[in-house]
């Protein structure tokens, strides 16, 4: 995002939501960057200095503010810049941070298609900074959200962010931030005692009720449960080496435009993850400023202000409800899942009494007995595109995340069985969180747009890019409410 420095103080001086992550302010009197929605007394603007990013202003020498949080920003949505190879390199950079998809500089180079030096290139024409200082910064941010939210040890949440060593995360945290760990702990006070409670920002608007009605819709029995404005549901996921199982609660407060988010103690030492997972899940990077004004021709009216794309929790728990969503309602794709998950999902305690089941892994998917699924009522042609797709993503040729190269992941799953455009479009929308993703068969998509000419409706969405899957939930929605 670019702001002229007199504009940017005029948002800086409202303190402007809808600004908060897209851009940074370094206050040159105190050595500090903060938010633009931070509630300190707004600095003189001969003191202010502006940032696009976190990365710049830390590599310009300012420190994080402690009261505004920068790494509780709201984060930038995959088009919001030009330059989308440079995005689809940072969104690589930040699973690298947490741990998943590429292991070094050179690889994510590699998987984009270009050289080290080229990577280098766009990421400091998009961001100003070099791919080392983009991926410093946010496993820095990481860690001191951690430190602040949580009481893991300095050792797990310097492994939980990325370093590879303790004395390199203390070194790191020293240099950057004129403190050490433990001294910021201090600082903080007591943590929570329920597990860990962390907090994510979001730009508003934000249609809760649209985003909770949609999970609530399809909830899968002991898995996940939504009551009001609370969404709960049991996960597991890899860390250092091993598996870590347990539950997330997610509770909305839209005064302050945040999503506080509450997780079991066994879960603790994945919490990067389990956050990452979270802002792909609730679609907390999107900016509704932008979404909205490509969305204005030919769509039904919006019946609630900030739209979002609900996206997943888990890739392949996704991939498995859109391939057995396939030519079903959405009330019988939920009874087939819910089957699948009562037949192979191992149980676990939570504390809440409707959550008790895991959902099935991949490998326990592709490892069953093709009758045994069959005799759920899901139909063997189903049962054998679930089946080579588990087994694909247990192998890891197939990755199903935000950060996965989409263009050679969607090529990968169409030459699987059984999966056809529309499978591959919604996987795109909702396990890699693709923002320009379009199913224009969709039986709710042909109806909302009153037609079934698919040619049309192709025609028609081309006004809608890159934002065409919030098109595709604004139709869904007006099949809701009648619009």
């Amino acid at each position: 995002m670019t702001l002229e420095p007199d504009a940017a103080y005029l948002a800086l001086k409202a303190r402007d939501p809808r600004f908060d992550g897209r851009m940074f302010v370094g206050v040159t009197s105190t050595g500090i960057y903060c938010r633009p929605v931070c509630r300190v007394r707004t600095p003189k603007r001969e003191n202010c200095r502006f940032f696009a990013n976190a990365a710049s202003a830390e590599r310009a020498g300012f420190r994080p503010c402690l009261r505004c949080r920068p790494e509780l920003a709201p984060g930038l949505s995959l088009m919001d810049s030009s330059q989308v190879l440079a995005q689809h390199a940072a969104r690589m950079l930040d699973g690298m941070a947490q741990g998943r998809g590429a292991g070094s500089i050179p690889e994510v180079a590699q998987q984009l298609g270009v050289t080290g030096r080229h990577l280098r290139r766009i990421l400091l024409d998009a961001f100003g900074v070099s791919p080392i200082e983009y991926l410093g910064t946010q496993r820095l941010l990481q860690a001191k959200h951690l430190l602040t939210d949580t009481d893991l040890a300095v050792a797990q949440v310097a492994l939980a962010s990325g370093f590879a060593s303790v004395r390199r995360f203390n070194a790191a945290f020293a240099k950057r931030y004129r403190m050490s760990p433990t001294a910021l702990r201090r600082e903080r006070g007591a943590a929570a005692t329920e597990g860990p409670l962390l907090k994510l920002g979001y730009r508003p608007p934000y249609d809760i009720e649209g985003v909770l009605r949609f999970f609530g819709a399809r909830c899968i029995d002991g898995v996940e449960t939504v009551e009001g404005q609370e969404f709960s549901r049991t996960l597991c996921l890899p860390c250092a080496g091993k598996s870590l199982s347990g539950w997330i609660a997610l509770r909305f407060a839209p005064e302050r435009h945040e999503v506080h988010v509450r997780l079991a103690p066994s879960l603790a030492p994945a919490a990067v993850a389990v956050l990452h997972r979270v802002r792909q899940a609730l679609d907390l990077d999107a900016d509704p400023q932008l979404i909205e004004a490509a969305l204005k021709n030919g769509l039904p009216p919006e019946p609630r202000p900030g739209v979002r794309v609900p996206n997943g929790f888990d890739g392949f728990e996704i991939a498995t409800r859109v391939i057995l969503g396939q030519q079903v309602t959405v009330a019988a794709a939920r009874t087939l899942v819910c089957r699948l998950v009562e037949r192979f999902g191992d149980l676990i305690e939570t504390p809440f009494p409707r959550l008790a089941r895991l959902f099935p892994s991949p490998d326990t998917i592709a490892r069953a007995d093709p009758e045994a699924i069959g005799k759920l009522g899901i139909v063997r042609q189903r049962v054998r595109a679930l089946q080579v797709l588990a087994g694909e993503v247990h192998a890891g040729r197939i990755c199903l995340h935000r950060g996965a190269p989409l263009s050679s992941t969607m090529d990968a799953l169409r030459v699987l069985p059984g999966i056809g455009e529309w499978t591959v479009q919604l996987i795109a929308m909702r396990a890699l969180a693709w923002p320009d993703a379009f199913v224009p068969t969709d039986i709710g998509v042909l109806n909302a747009l009153h037609t079934r000419d698919v040619g049309q409706v192709e025609q028609q969405a081309e006004a809608w890019r890159p934002w065409r899957a919030y098109a595709v939930m604004r139709l869904w929605q007006s099949l809701e409410t009648g619009a």
